[in-house]
């Protein structure tokens, strides 16, 4: 499978880029976010504003929502995973909503959010095999608050938020995986085989 990561003009994409190929897809950085839309599989890599992030996508959102909407996998990472909902309180711009819902600050005594936490799940195929209790690297100010049940995932630090989501192949993860060692890595090919049954 042909996993096409947005380079979205912010952070490096090699941690995320080498850790999907370990999850045995080969992985394509694409820069015109026109392209994404005809992708086999779409990641939304986590860092950077969004604001800046959706201006990128600009004209070529539309297509982006309906391509994923009606059936393309896609893995949103941190700020990836925001900006799959419909709007954020940290700048303006229109998000992708493929999630319902709005992304507001974090309520906690420090932001952001930075280091390792405990993510409590459900029984999902996303966390397949990983240990109970394990623990992933976060790097947030922003939560997304969903307003349709796809939280799969949960993370406490200063209130509860949703940590993880999923509506059939799409999935998105507020923790970076690919930081977050093997229980990370185990999520990305979890992810990997959820694409690979959905196309």
């Amino acid at each position: 499978m042909m996993v096409s990561i947005a380079d979205y003009g912010v952070g490096n994409l090699h941690s995320i880029s080498k850790a999907i190929e370990r999850s045995g897809a080969k992985i394509r950085v694409v820069k015109d976010m026109s392209r994404l839309a005809g992708s086999e599989c779409i990641v939304f890599p986590g860092v950077g504003a969004f604001g800046a992030a959706v201006e990128k996508l600009g004209p070529a959102s539309e297509s982006i929502r309906r391509s994923i909407t009606s059936g393309t996998p896609a893995l949103g990472v941190c700020l990836g995973m925001q900006i799959m909902f419909e709007r954020s309180e940290e700048s303006p711009g229109d998000g992708l909503s493929v999630f319902k819902g709005e992304v507001e600050r974090l309520s906690a005594a420090r932001v952001p959010h930075m280091g390792w936490n405990e993510v409590s799940w459900d029984d999902d195929p996303l966390f397949d095999g990983v240990p109970p209790g394990s623990e992933f690297y976060f790097a947030n100010s922003y939560v997304c608050r969903p307003e349709e049940e796809v939280t799969i995932g949960e993370t406490e630090y200063g209130e509860r938020f949703a940590s993880a989501v999923r509506k059939g192949a799409v999935c998105g993860v507020q923790f970076h995986p690919e930081k977050s060692g093997l229980p990370g890595l185990k999520v990305l090919s979890n992810f990997v085989k959820i694409a690979e049954d959905a196309i």
